[in-house]
């Protein structure tokens, strides 16, 4: 996989944390100057994780390396993503802010997906890709090749996508408005549950025997 240098890597974190936290409503409506989460069971709610006690909080709390290298790779769309949520990086608890990293192999996708939470802003940081999302209100697609520097915007809740262009490993780093921004994956929502294979088929006009196969290859039923 690719490698980012730590000065290439450094510029779009800071320009993206920027451009999120000013127009972050959450971010100034603070009454403390952080939250850092208890990530206890059964803590999480809509308005986020409760606080842990200031006193057992130090500086390594708001330091993380999640990022620094890929991801668990996917190998269905041959992409691997590691991602800086509250749920791996409890400091951003309810700053409305939070990070992923995405690393696209040659030939490899990032599926249709939303981002039920947040909208999400896309840095380039190595190779190409194109990306793009389809509106709810007339469907239409919004894409565009991106190359090395290069930013695209998901509104928040709008399938996207991004697949890689080139022929070597495109790497981007993702900011997002929302430190638990969610993550749903078309594919898995149609095909890695129980839902009967004859509603998907009336549902999406596939033929059943391709339903079938797509529940095997994501480990659904019905």
């Amino acid at each position: 996989m690719a490698t980012v240098s730590s000065t290439t890597a450094l510029l779009p974190v800071l320009l993206s944390i920027m451009l999120l936290l000013s127009v972050s409503t959450t971010a100034t409506a603070l009454a403390q100057d952080f939250c850092v989460a208890n990530l206890g069971p059964g803590d999480d709610t809509p308005s986020g994780y409760p606080c842990r006690p200031v006193a057992t909080v130090t500086s390594a709390d708001f330091y993380s390396s999640v990022l620094a290298k890929p991801g668990i790779l996917i190998k269905p769309f041959n992409t691997s993503l590691a991602s800086a949520f509250v749920q791996q990086y409890p400091a951003v608890n309810g700053l409305g802010i939070s990070a992923s990293r995405v690393d696209i192999l040659p030939g490899g996708v990032v599926p249709l997906h939303t981002h039920p939470e947040g909208s999400e802003l896309l840095y380039v940081l190595e190779g190409t890709m194109v990306a793009g999302f389809i509106s709810s209100s007339e469907n239409k697609v919004y894409k565009k090749e991106l190359k090395e520097g290069e930013m695209f915007l998901f509104p928040q809740g709008l399938l996207h996508f991004q697949y890689n262009t080139g022929h070597s490993t495109a790497v981007g780093f993702a900011a997002y408005s929302s430190s638990s921004p969610g993550l749903q994956i078309l594919d898995y929502a149609l095909f890695a549950n129980n839902l009967p294979t004859s509603y998907v088929v009336k549902g999406t006009f596939l033929a059943e025997a391709e339903v079938r196969r797509l529940k095997v290859l994501f480990r659904g039923s019905g």
